[in-house]
């Protein structure tokens, strides 16, 4: 006598299961899912998920939470993601009084029959049987539809394949075959990289920005406070630097430093040297500071009565040049605090002004060089070096983007009074994204306004931090696209998942992803949520893979460490 027949004596439902079958599980109507059987369909709903009934071959130890299924309905095949496993039984009475199993003919009549597992499906398309193409879903399948592995077809359908957009950035979970993403969409909004320290933030970042620089999609303004992007980056997967922008795609890349120094003692030669001067500094420069110069509100407002007084271009140096009596006099002549102003200037002489890249006045602007190359196509990564200060990099992200968004602005309006071209879409690249865009200051920065304006000025962020329950309600909601690695704190997670459909079931999903290597990709870029294996960056095979055919070209500025040959870029 057969399990079947044991089970069907017994009088237990049997779900049998079609493992084997060459055409796949086939479906009420006729429809077919050809992955490996799963089993079927035997509740749920569409904001709830479905419930499937794992058949008794079926091991549960198989099924991991972010796997890809597909569920084949009586008129249309759905797609969807595991966002859960189960342990169920038949009878309560099994729970209680567990039997014994190591008898294998009991254990055989018992598995499947008496004792099962489910699987919570969430459904996130279905799949037109005519076109192939994916629609939103607005249903669900009947009971007892069958469900099945996803395969390599069913995720090229949902995905795209690689070209001329889209971009291979990883696997789904226990599948080989390639996730691609759609870069143009991810230009056209503000996009994230999310996740707690050690998870591959940089990594997945720059696997993002090869990937822009690639397919030509847009270009970048990289604020590379840890010197990562531009020649050579940190992995801690393979023990040594791996290759930046710019070894791999060489005429494509400049690299601007503030450090030429640092720069030139890790082996780059930059292209430019970017200085600051005091006539670029503003008042709004430093509330974005006042929490990391501990500056208290009085100083703020004095700022802004020294502007008053000396003017907007030389408030900075004509106060940083009176001696002490004179700041004195100028405190009781202008209604201010002797004392305010005494810390102010300390605080300014100690804190900001002595950064090196800081200069009363500047023989080159820096904005005008950044703009030149962004306006022929070149990538820019701008390296911190030495000076990775939280005051240094607010200071600068905030004043030559606030400067490079004002050009693109002035270059939109031209264009659209003129019927002349738009200027290339641009995405600028910040990491510690929240000390931009937190509730108090994202309305100050230039970030929150391109942020909330998105693509109207074709400038996008690409925002990288590990703490996105920091950023502002509104930024967040206009972040397009979001791609998060492993969080641990409930308010992260809350935020990253916040206004997307279906985002209750997906943190089971978040909460479970390993602490490397691993993402949730959800929004503009993709179709749907999918769970990814980071693609291979590092190895020689990986960069043949990346790189472009112009990788031994020479650089747009001074030359850079002979290559010869692919050989010699890819040891």
């Amino acid at each position: 006598m057969t399990a079947s027949e044991r089970g069907a004596r017994d009088g237990a439902p049997r779900l049998t299961s079609l493992q084997g079958r060459r055409d796949g599980e086939v479906g009420a109507r006729g429809l077919t899912a050809p992955g490996r059987p799963l089993g079927r369909i035997v509740s749920g709903s569409l904001s709830e998920g479905l419930e499937a009934r794992l058949d008794a071959d079926t091991s549960v130890e198989d099924m991991a939470v972010g796997r890809y299924v597909v569920v084949a309905g009586e008129k249309r095949r759905f797609f969807g993601m595991i966002t859960d496993v189960e342990l169920g039984a038949s009878n309560a009475q099994l729970t209680l009084s567990p039997p014994d199993v190591s008898d294998p003919f009991i254990a055989e009549v018992i598995a499947g029959t008496s004792t099962f597992g489910t699987l919570k499906v969430q459904p996130m398309l279905t799949i037109d049987e005519e076109t192939g193409t994916p629609q939103p879903v607005k249903t669900v399948p009947s009971h007892f539809s069958p469900v099945c592995e996803a395969d390599e077809d069913d995720v090229s359908a949902v995905f795209g394949k690689e070209d001329e957009a889209h971009f291979y950035i990883g696997q789904p979970i226990d599948m080989d075959t390639k996730v691609c993403i759609d870069l143009r969409r991810l230009v056209q909004r503000s996009s994230g990289v999310f996740g707690k320290s050690g998870t591959g933030k940089t990594f997945l970042t720059r696997l993002l920005l090869v990937g822009i620089v690639k397919k030509d999609v847009a270009v970048n303004l990289v604020f590379d406070m840890h010197n990562e992007y531009g020649w050579l980056g940190s992995s801690e997967e393979h023990g040594q630097g791996v290759k930046g922008l710019q070894a791999l795609f060489r005429s494509k890349v400049a690299i601007f430093t503030l450090d030429e120094k640092s720069s030139r003692a890790r082996g780059v030669s930059p292209d430019y040297v970017v200085e600051i001067g005091y006539d670029q500094i503003e008042p709004a420069d430093f509330e974005l500071l006042q929490e990391a110069l501990n500056m208290t509100s009085a100083q703020i407002e004095s700022i802004y009565k020294l502007v008053r007084v000396f003017g907007e271009r030389h408030w900075l140096a004509r106060f940083m040049d009176l001696a002490p009596e004179e700041r004195e006099r100028l405190a009781a002549d202008n209604g201010l605090n002797p004392s305010t102003l005494q810390v102010l200037y300390r605080h300014l002489e100690n804190r900001v002004l002595r950064l090196p890249f800081i200069k009363r006045e500047v023989m080159d602007n820096s904005v005008q060089r950044i703009l030149e190359c962004l306006g022929r196509g070149m990538n820019v990564v701008l390296e911190f070096g030495r000076h990775q200060s939280l005051e240094a990099y607010i200071l600068v992200a905030n004043i030559l983007t606030r400067r490079i968004h004002e050009r693109y602005v002035e270059a939109m309006e031209q264009a659209m009074g003129e019927q002349t071209a738009k200027p290339r879409p641009l995405v600028i690249t910040i990491e510690e994204a929240h000390k931009f865009l937190n509730p108090k200051v994202a309305d100050l920065t230039i970030f929150g306004t391109i942020a909330r304006e998105m693509r109207k000025h074709n400038v996008t962020l690409l925002v990288v931090d590990q703490r996105p329950s920091s950023i502002s309600d509104e930024v967040m909601s206009q972040i397009g696209t979001r791609i998060t690695c492993l969080l641990d704190d409930e308010k992260d997670t809350a935020a990253v998942l916040g206004g997307i459909p279906g985002g209750q079931a997906l943190r089971s999903v978040l909460a479970r992803l390993d602490s490397k290597q691993q993402a949730l990709i959800l929004g503009h870029a993709v179709p749907m949520p999918v769970v990814i294996r980071t693609r291979e960056y590092g190895s020689p095979e990986s960069y043949r893979e990346l790189t472009a055919d112009d990788a031994l070209a020479p650089g747009p500025g001074p030359q850079k460490p002979t290559v010869r040959s692919l050989e010699d870029l890819f040891r």
